[in-house]
Order: structure tokens, then sequence, then C-alpha cells
């Protein structure tokens, strides 16, 4: 390079004037006068040999090459911004994040999560809810909780491999009607809306498999996520095929009820993705999830033996 970048310090004014497209209010952010942002500006294009802005009397505007320059430079002080973050936090093993899908965090995790607390009083826990795929190598996170589809050569990190149950509200059938034997009550159960989260092909592949796919049925509620799609069964919209684990809470509660012999393999299962190197915060976290998941199998096991 003909003038080594040695000052960084001008991209970051940079980066702030590219994005206010203003030295003034970029000024204003850094603390600095606009005179000194403007110079700082200047040095830096005379250092890289083209200009980063168009100069107007009462405007600026970026260039095309200032702008793939300021989106590259952005980039890179947000990493830089997690990175230094996540080296303060891992500098005490006081706190632990946590990343997985909304509905994850609202059905499974949180409602249990004091249980953890328990042992672990001194533990600061931070929930990031978010769809997004992180990477924990990176330091957006401690552990995230991926949602991703299962392979059965594929054990590694593997947290929940997840079943579909045919679930409802006690408030869409009388008590007669549950004294009835099951094809009575699922014929009965399968005039109400089939509740689906995405698309129907799950309730699909349930009806095909037991012969009643012939018969006309009621895709009329879609839903976006699995957490809203047990809260539409819940307030007894219609009958829901759902995820065990999101639906757990509300089954072991009442609120729920499931219909026996009515369930599908997902195609989807729950993996725990950390860094390749563990610290002992996040392998108990790890252990305690196991843990939670085995008590949950169980009390499905025992459920399903008395439907």
């Amino acid at each position: 390079m003909k003038n080594p970048l040695r000052n960084l310090s001008l991209l970051v004014d940079f980066e702030c004037a590219a994005r206010w497209c203003s030295f003034k209010l970029a000024a204003h952010e850094l603390h600095k006068t606009p005179a000194a942002v403007s110079q700082n500006i200047k040095q830096l294009e005379q250092l890289l040999g083209f200009a980063l802005f168009e100069r107007y009397a009462r405007h600026l505007s970026i260039t095309e090459k200032g702008s793939e320059l300021a989106s590259t430079v952005s980039h890179l002080l947000a990493d830089l911004h997690i990175k230094v973050t996540a080296l303060r936090e891992d500098s005490s093993n006081d706190s632990l994040r946590i990343s997985c899908t909304h509905s994850f965090a609202m059905k499974w995790l949180v409602p249990r999560l004091h249980r953890y607390t328990q042992l672990h009083p001194d533990m600061d826990i931070r929930i990031d809810s978010n769809d997004a795929l992180v990477n924990p190598s990176q330091g957006q996170c401690d552990i995230a909780i991926r949602h991703q589809q299962y392979v059965a050569a594929d054990s590694g990190n593997l947290l929940w491999r997840e079943q579909l149950l045919l679930a409802y509200s006690p408030a869409l059938l009388n008590d007669s009607d549950r004294r009835l034997r099951q094809p009575p009550v699922l014929k009965r159960l399968l005039r109400y809306p089939l509740l689906y989260e995405a698309t129907p092909e799950n309730w699909i592949r349930l009806l095909q498999n037991h012969g009643l796919l012939e018969q006309p049925h009621d895709f009329a509620q879609n839903y976006s996520h699995a957490g809203l799609l047990v809260q539409a069964a819940v307030a007894a919209q219609g009958v829901a095929l759902l995820p065990a684990s999101i639906a757990y809470e509300d089954l072991q509660q009442g609120r729920l009820l499931r219909l026996a012999d009515m369930q599908l393999s997902s195609r989807y299962c729950y993996r725990i993705v950390t860094a390749p190197s563990r610290s002992v915060k996040v392998s108990h976290f790890i252990d305690w999830l196991h843990a939670e998941m085995g008590h949950m199998q169980q009390y499905f096991e025992e459920a399903q033996g008395k439907l």
C-alpha cells in the first residue's frame, strides 16, 4: 500500500460521518468539532487516493466507493464491539448469554429457568430470543439453542428430537364427548379448524397416515411461530398439531389435552451450539438442559401409558 493507514481513528470518524452523512452530526456523536471531523476525513481521502464524499454548500453526498467502504468498516466495528463485550463478560463467571428461538424461550426455557437459578443463584442469565443465527465462536453468545432439521446420522450436540402431538383445549369437548372412544372423539375434533404453523404439511402427513385425508378439513388458521400456535390451541381456536416441547407446560398443567396415538415424528430437532472450548459454566448449563429434557421425556412416556 503506497500510503499505509496507521491511524484507525480516521476510520471511526469516517464510519460515523457516513452514517449521518454530516460532519456536524458526526462531531456531536464523537464529541469533536465539525472542523476536526472534516480534517480527518480529508486526511483519510488523501491516504486512500479517492474521494469519500461529494461536498456541497449545504450538504454532503457519499460517493460509491465511500458507501462500499462505510459498509465494510461498519461491519468490522460491530464485530469488534461484540468481541470486546464478550471478553469483558468472559472475565467473570457470573453471566451466561443464551440465544434461542422465540417459541423455545417463551414456552420451554423461561418457565423452568428458576430451577437453574436456584442451583446457581449468583449467575446472571441473559436470554436473547432471536431466530437469527449467531456464532458463539465469535463471542455473540455463550450458548445457542438452534431449531434445525433432524439428520438421523448426526447425533452431535442433539438436545431434543421433536415430536408433534395432536392437542386441543378441554373447552372444545363436553364431558360426554370426553368419555367416548378415540374414533368418535377424533371425528368431533376434526370438525374444528386445524391450526398449523407455516404450512399444513404435517397435518396432511398425519391425516394420510390414518386414512383421514379424503374428508373435508378447515386449514384456515396459520401461525408464524410454534409458541403462537400453542397459545391459539389453549384459547380453543381449534385443534393443533403441536411440537411436544413447546406444548409441554400447557399439557402438564391441563390447559391442553392430547389424543392417544395421534402423533408424528417431526423433521426438526433442537441442537446446542457453543464455542469449541467450553467454559465450566457452559458445561454446567448444558448438563442442566439435558436433565430437564430427560424429565420431559419421562413425562411424555408416562402420559402415553395412561392414554
